[in-house]
């Protein structure tokens, strides 16, 4: 199955994500277990999880107004057979992720396919409905959207961050990794992980295009944190 196209949707409405104390307990339940650790001092799995993601595909069968459905799509589909981007973010529509990263890697599309990377993907723990209009927003031609919603994936990567001082209960600490049929070949993490850390407790840098690509070039980059 081929991962759906989620750039350009018309969908009417985003719905806000829901954090409940369900979300807490499945936080716990999805860790990386220990066979899928690596000794990267990072703790990242050696292999990207194999998750679900529920999404909304626009079908024009259904007619209408809003022709959309809802698919499952996985990792496999997504990430399996190709050489990726994958970078993940505190939220759709939040000043850096809209203004800096995202544009960029849009923009930077074809430096990278010159480089040997087959897709970009941008994941945030929002829902389907907020990640197509943020896509939209944006007029994304090249990147394509992930929503992990229910914090499969990000548990799994061990990036679950509490961002309750922002409001924003369980999200993805901003991280990026170039993985080659599912297997991670470098991480770039953003350093000073945290829980419910001060106001500018975001650092951005490690996981830019600007960096990776710099990585895929050979020359110097900033690993992040290891």
């Amino acid at each position: 199955m081929s991962p759906p196209t989620t750039t350009t949707t018309g969908e009417k409405r985003a719905a806000p994500e829901e954090t409940t104390a369900a979300s807490a307990s499945k936080r716990r339940e999805t860790q990386p277990t220990s066979d899928q650790k690596t000794t990267m001092a990072s703790g990242l799995p050696k292999t990207l999880p194999a998750t679900n993601f529920r999404v909304r595909v626009r079908d024009e069968s259904i007619g209408g107004d809003n022709p959309f459905k809802w698919v499952t799509v996985t990792s496999d589909d997504y990430f399996k057979g190709k050489r990726v981007v994958l970078f993940s973010l505190p939220g759709a529509f939040t000043p850096t992720c809209s203004t800096y990263q995202l544009p960029n890697f849009e923009k930077n599309y074809d430096e990278f396919k010159k480089l040997g990377i087959d897709e970009i993907y941008c994941m945030s723990v929002n829902d389907s409905f907020v990640m197509n209009q943020w896509a939209k927003a944006q007029n994304l031609e090249h990147v394509k959207v992930i929503p992990d919603g229910s914090l499969a994936f990000t548990n799994a990567m061990g990036m679950n961050v509490q961002k309750d001082d922002h409001g924003f209960g369980q999200r993805s600490w901003r991280y990026a990794v170039i993985a080659k049929d599912m297997e991670i070949e470098q991480a770039f993490i953003e350093p000073g992980k945290c829980e419910n850390g001060s106001l500018d407790s975001d650092p951005y840098g490690a996981s830019s295009p600007e960096n990776i690509l710099k990585y895929l070039k050979g020359e110097d980059f900033d690993k992040g944190a290891q």
